[in-house]
């Protein structure tokens, strides 16, 4: 001991900036390939351990990808340990999918209800078997994946070859005995003219008995279905912590559900009025913590966030607390409410923090200070003198989803002409990368870094990044509003994103 009292380390410094590269794509297109609308992918979701995937499209179809690169020998941290070699990153191949809904039609309201998949998400894996809920506007499913060894019939009583008597073999080749049934298996038809018994008959019958194989198939099994429960159309499902219950959200309703019971569930928030033309707000997206059971959050279309304690009431009408950012009279125009109105909502790995994307801006809020968020991120500034514009091609109705990384240093979300951005949420950092999905993410990066402004004052830990120069968009081209990344997710645990441009799932990794 020298005598020195302790040294200040001050704040950490913020990690670098990644550098992300291709890893995978699924789906790819040839150009000049057209798009089939039932193809376009409309969601995404990993798994809690990252070694499988999800994606739901259009067409009601949901398609799995699992893991690849460390499955054979076990956790990547045991591989360093034994000096396996091991992949660079994480890599994925396609695993199996199912058609999880069919198009409907509502017959007392006239509806047709679309059999496109609003959200996945995982619930917890079981002796072997994966789980998970998907669902569509009106209809939620729970969905099990399990691989089953094939059956095969053996021990027959006469040998198929042969099952003929004594005419020649061409005779055998137009006339088998074998019939081929409607569930795959076959039989023998012992009676047809090509068939003689031996003489003498035969000494005795065996049974045949049904034998696993050394095959296995990927078998998906719809468990239950959770319907006519959402008037309006569905934007949300969440899992609870506790593994046993989930949330389903409309634009008026959340209701909460128990896995095991399907036929009927509990309304805990309700924001309809008694009058519709009193109506101010919606839900846009709702979420469990993923540590407290008790607790989950929503968002409304004005721009705010409420946190919800299930231990206060059996119905939610009064939130415990209530996030949102007013914006000064000055600025406020006709599109400020439209812009404002939140797309999607996502807690962090600890659920310290929630990530909120708008139509303009990412916003990292702590759930210890209400006062305001404390980051904001502008994912396309450039689009701002366009508002009219894009009001009139209805592009500024559309849905961004966000995420955060594992180790919720870095918070990712998409834009138009195939972009997305991945910012540093770290105090100081300023990273801010804009990455095109395709085989080169950095072809049309930023080469002037985006800079680093305080806004308000100190004391509200508000940081502001990622703008642009006016008029131009973040590659420095001209943008395009009919190729959207409306969906994207982080890996839990690396750091891998998987993005959707269209009917492609592109994947990437730093």
């Amino acid at each position: 001991m020298n005598g020195k009292g302790p040294v200040d380390a001050g704040p950490p410094e913020a990690p670098p900036a990644l550098e992300w590269k291709f890893s995978q794509v699924f789906g790819e297109r040839s150009a000049g390939e057209e798009v089939q609308e039932v193809d376009i992918i409309s969601a995404i979701e990993f798994d809690k351990s990252g070694d499988h995937l999800a994606t739901g499209d259009r067409g009601g179809r949901v398609v799995l990808f699992e893991r690849t690169d460390v499955r054979s020998h076990g956790c990547r941290r045991d591989l360093e340990r034994l000096d396996y070699p091991v992949s660079r990153h994480p890599e994925f191949r396609y695993k199996t999918e199912f058609q999880s809904h069919e198009p409907e039609f509502d017959y007392l309201k006239s509806l047709e209800i679309e059999e496109k998949i609003n959200k996945i998400r995982w619930c917890q894996a079981a002796n072997g078997a994966l789980f998970l809920l998907s669902t569509n506007d009106k209809t939620i499913k729970f969905w099990k994946v399990q691989e089953k060894k094939v059956k095969k019939i053996s021990d027959m009583n006469l040998d198929p070859s042969q099952a003929t008597g004594n005419d020649s073999a061409a005779s055998s080749s137009t006339a088998s005995p074998r019939v081929c049934l409607p569930n795959g298996g076959c039989s023998y038809n012992y009676m047809c003219n090509d068939f003689s018994f031996p003489l003498g008959g035969f000494p005795s019958l065996r049974l045949p008995v049904v034998v696993p194989s050394q095959e296995t198939s990927l078998v998906a099994k719809c468990r239950r279905i959770y319907a006519h429960a959402h008037d309006y159309h569905i934007n949300s499902i969440s899992n609870n912590s506790d593994g046993e219950t989930f949330i389903s959200a409309d634009d008026l309703r959340i209701n909460l559900w128990n896995l095991e019971i399907s036929n009927q569930s509990f309304n805990i928030v309700d924001v309809k009025p008694a009058n519709m033309e009193d109506l101010t707000e919606v839900i846009t997206s709702a979420e469990f913590h993923p540590i407290h059971c008790n607790t989950l959050a929503y968002s409304s279309s004005k721009g705010s966030i409420r946190l919800l304690d299930l231990r206060q009431s059996a119905l939610c009408d009064n939130h415990s607390q209530l996030f949102e950012e007013h914006e000064a009279s000055s600025s406020r125009s006709f599109f400020t409410e439209i812009i404002a109105s939140i797309s999607d909502i996502k807690f962090g790995k600890d659920g310290r923090h929630i990530l909120s994307r708008d139509y303009m801006m990412l916003k990292l809020w702590d759930i210890n200070m209400d006062s305001g968020p404390v980051a904001t991120f502008q994912v396309h500034e450039y689009l701002r003198p366009k508002l009219c514009d894009l009001y009139e091609n209805d592009s500024i109705f559309d849905k961004f989803e966000c995420c955060l990384s594992g180790d919720g240093l870095r918070v990712a979300t998409g834009s138009y002409s195939n972009l997305f951005r991945v910012f540093g949420c770290v105090a100081g950092s300023t990273e801010a990368t804009t990455l095109e999905a395709s085989k080169n993410p950095m072809r049309r990066q930023v080469q002037n870094p985006a800079r680093s402004a305080r806004s308000l004052s100190s004391l509200t830990r508000v940081v502001r990044r990622g703008a642009e120069s006016p008029g131009i968009d973040a590659n420095g081209n001209s943008y395009d509003f009919t190729t959207k990344l409306l969906h994207l997710a982080w890996h839990p645990t690396e750091n891998l994103i998987a993005c959707a441009a269209a009917n492609s799932l592109y994947m990437y990794y730093a």
